[in-house]
């Protein structure tokens, strides 16, 4: 049996709620929203990571383009977006520049960029999240159809993000 996972509760205008946590796999209650960074990692070569989610979760076998998840109670968007990058890819990286931000019904989506020169082979895989990983050009990524990839929410981000310098 694993282990509850409690989540910070936050307002329609990103503030946290003071004294509320949410849990995971309860209903978030309406005008609520929990937190959830994303890492989009872009390689010094201009490539882009994508993982594989494991093929016994929701959406398994398809591709992602971000590391990411929700964020711990106490965890702001960077420290969980460290986390996460670190806990799905191996990937340790200080530098992470925030991209965006996107609300949905119940959740505040933190988008963060990762440009980074780790070796490419090193990749390590969540066992339980992830099983295989590629690296694609912009242009691969940004025609990956919805039957391919699990979230067209970064894709916003790509033209702009290849033209920005770093």
């Amino acid at each position: 049996m694993s282990a509850v996972e409690f989540w910070d509760a936050y307002d329609a205008d990103f503030n946290k709620v003071d004294n509320v946590s949410l849990v995971r796999g309860d209903p978030i209650p309406r005008g609520l929203y929990h937190l959830v960074s994303d890492v989009l990692v872009r390689h010094t070569d201009g490539t882009y990571l994508l993982t594989r989610r494991d093929p016994r979760k929701e959406f398994g076998n398809m591709w992602e383009a971000t590391a990411g998840g929700s964020a711990l109670r106490g965890e702001g968007p960077l420290d969980c977006a460290r986390r996460e990058l670190r806990e799905e890819t191996g990937i340790g990286s200080a530098a992470l520049t925030e991209v965006g931000r996107i609300t949905t019904a119940d959740t505040h989506y933190v988008e963060f960029l990762c440009v980074t020169d780790w070796d490419k082979d090193s990749v390590a895989l969540q066992p339980g999240e992830t099983v295989d990983f590629r690296w694609v050009s912009a242009s691969e990524l940004s025609k990956m159809g919805p039957g391919e990839l699990v979230t067209h929410r970064i894709q916003k981000y790509i033209e702009e993000l290849n033209f920005r310098k770093e």
